[in-house]
C-alpha cells in the first residue's frame, strides 16, 4: 500500500573552519587544492542559497548544523592539555596532522551523514537513520557521535524515527552513508528498490591505488537494521574507484523509476541492472547511461554531472538534474547533460547552482545533501526550527555574514581567536535551529 510522501533533503551546513587542508586520498579535487585560500563566508551562503534554491521549488529543505571544529575534545583525547587554547597550539606544534583533522568541516557533505531507509521500506513503520562510521578517512571519523545528535534533533520523535548509532568503527564495517546507497521506486511512498554499492569485502585483500570506502558487510549489518526490503547489492567498478570514483554518487544518481550512471560506476553492470529489475515492484527501472566514449571517467569526475540532484519538482512530469556549474563549465558533460534533457527521457531539464567552494574540496550538490523520504505525518513530527524558510534563509544570512571569515588558509587554522569565533557562531545557532544549550560539547 502506498501513502503519500515527499522527498526532503537535509543539507550539512557549512562551517566556520572551512578550509583546503587535503585529507582525503582518493579524492582528487580536495588533493589538487590543498593549501589554497578558501572563504568560509562564500561556502556557506553558496551552501544556504542552495537550500533556499531547493525550497523555493516547493521541495521541504532541512538544516543540519555544523559540527563543533576545531574538536578539542579529540585533541584532549591524544594527551594535549592545559586550556583549549594551549590544547590547540600544542596540537598544531607536536602533531599537525590530527590538529588539522580536529579543524576539518566536513560534516558539511551530508550524503556521508546517514544512510537512510524510508517507512515504506522498513518493516516497523519507522523512519530508519544510521550514521555513517566515516572509518576511512581520520578527519571524518571523529563526526558520527555529533550526527546522531543532529538527527535526533531533527528527527525526534520515536513513534515515526529510528536513529541508531553509528556500525563498530573498524575498517571490516566501513560505511560512507548514502553516497553509497540509491533508493528507486514507482512514487515515493511506495515500496522501493533499496540499491547498497559496496567496494570492497571485509576480509579482502585490497590493492587498489585508492581505499575502497565502503564493505558488503557494512551495508548488510545496515539493511539487517533497518528491516529494509528489496534490497540489491552491487559492486562499485574497479576501474572506477582507481579514476578517483571515492563514492559510488561521483558516477551514479538515481530518484523514482531513473537510475542515471556511468558505464563504469558497477563492476558487472548487467547483473546489477538485472537485480534491480527483479526487486522492482510495480514499476519497470528506466536506466540512463552515460558511456566513457561520451564522458570519459576523468571528465566525469571533474565536472561532477552524476554528483547532481537529480529531484522531481512539484508539479512536473519529468526529473530535473542539477548540476553544479562546473558541469556547464565542461565542454563533454555540458555536451551530455544538454543531450540528456532533449532527448524525450525521464530528465526533462537540467539546472545549475553554484557551489564551487564545496566543489574544490571535491563535493558537488549531491555531497551537500541527505535525501530523506517522508510521509505527511513524518514531515510534521520534525523540528520545524531545522527546516528551510524565508525567515530562516535571512537569519542564517545574517548570521553567517556575522561571524564567519572571508578567507581562511590551512595555516589559519592554529588561530586561537578562530576557535572563539567558531564557538560564538554555533551558540548562536543553537537557538536559532532550537537545538537546545547543551548541543555541543563545549555547551556541555
Amino acid at each position: 500500500m502506498s501513502s503519500h510522501a515527499v522527498e526532503a533533503n537535509a543539507d550539512g551546513l557549512i562551517g566556520p573552519t572551512h578550509s583546503y587542508a587535503g585529507l582525503s586520498p582518493g579524492n582528487l579535487a580536495s588533493s589538487l587544492n590543498k593549501g589554497e585560500a578558501s572563504s568560509p563566508r562564500a561556502a556557506v551562503l553558496q551552501g544556504i542559497d542552495k537550500m533556499k534554491r531547493l525550497a523555493d521549488l516547493g521541495l521541504p529543505q532541512f538544516v543540519l548544523p555544523p559540527h563543533e571544529r576545531p574538536s578539542i575534545p579529540f585533541l584532549r583525547s591524544l594527551g594535549f592539555a592545559g586550556t583549549d587554547a594551549q590544547v590547540l597550539e600544542r596540537a598544531w606544534k607536536d602533531a599537525p596532522s590530527f590538529a588539522a583533522a580536529a579543524c576539518s568541516a566536513s560534516p558539511m557533505w551530508a550524503a556521508n551523514a546517514a544512510t537512510v531507509t524510508p517507512s515504506a521500506d522498513s518493516q516497523d513503520g519507522r523512519v530508519h537513520f544510521t550514521p555513517a562510521n566515516l572509518v576511512t578517512n581520520l578527519h571524518r571519523s571523529l563526526e558520527h557521535e555529533q550526527t546522531q545528535r543532529a538527527l535526533n534533533a531533527l528527527f525526534p520523535d520515536a513513534s515515526h524515527f529510528a536513529v541508531h548509532p553509528a556500525l563498530s568503527p573498524v575498517s571490516h564495517l566501513a560505511d560512507e552513508g548514502a553516497a553509497n546507497h540509491v533508493r528507486l521506486c514507482a512514487d515515493h511512498g511506495s515500496e522501493g528498490v533499496n540499491l547498497f554499492v559496496w567496494g570492497r569485502e571485509a576480509f579482502e585483500a585490497w590493492d587498489g591505488p585508492f581505499p575502497a570506502r565502503q564493505t558488503r558487510e557494512a551495508c548488510e549489518a545496515i539493511m539487517r537494521r533497518h528491516t529494509a526490503s528489496n534490497v540489491v547489492l552491487a559492486r562499485q567498478g574497479r576501474a572506477a574507484i582507481a579514476g578517483g570514483t571515492f563514492h559510488n554518487d561521483v558516477v551514479c544518481v538515481g530518484a523514482l523509476d531513473t537510475l542515471f550512471f556511468h558505464e563504469l560506476a558497477f563492476e558487472d553492470l548487467e547483473a546489477t541492472k538485472a537485480a534491480i529489475r527483479a526487486a522492482a515492484k510495480g514499476f519497470e527501472p528506466k536506466f540512463v547511461e552515460v558511456s566513457a566514449a561520451d564522458l570519459p571517467l576523468a571528465d566525469a569526475i571533474s565536472s561532477y554531472l552524476f554528483n547532481s540532484m537529480l529531484i522531481q519538482i512539484p508539479g512536473e512530469d519529468r526529473l530535473t538534474l542539477i548540476c553544479p556549474t562546473e558541469t556547464r563549465d565542461n565542454p563533454r558533460s555540458h555536451a551530455v547533460a544538454e543531450r540528456i534533457a532533449t532527448s524525450n527521457g525521464p530528465i526533462g531539464r537540467v539546472e545549475y547552482v553554484d557551489v564551487r567552494q564545496s566543489m574544490a574540496n571535491g563535493g558537488g550538490p549531491a555531497c551537500l545533501r541527505l535525501r530523506v523520504v517522508l510521509t505527511d505525518e513524518e514531515l510534521a513530527a520534525t523540528n520545524a526550527a531545522m527546516r528551510m524558510t524565508d525567515e530562516l534563509h535571512a537569519r542564517l544570512t545574517m548570521w553567517a555574514l556575522r561571524w564567519y571569515r572571508e578567507e581562511l588558509r590551512p595555516a589559519d587554522l592554529a588561530d586561537p581567536a578562530l576557535l572563539e569565533e567558531s564557538r560564538g557562531a554555533l551558540d548562536e545557532l543553537t537557538s536559532i535551529l532550537h537545538l537546545g544549550n547543551d548541543f555541543y560539547p563545549f555547551q556541555r
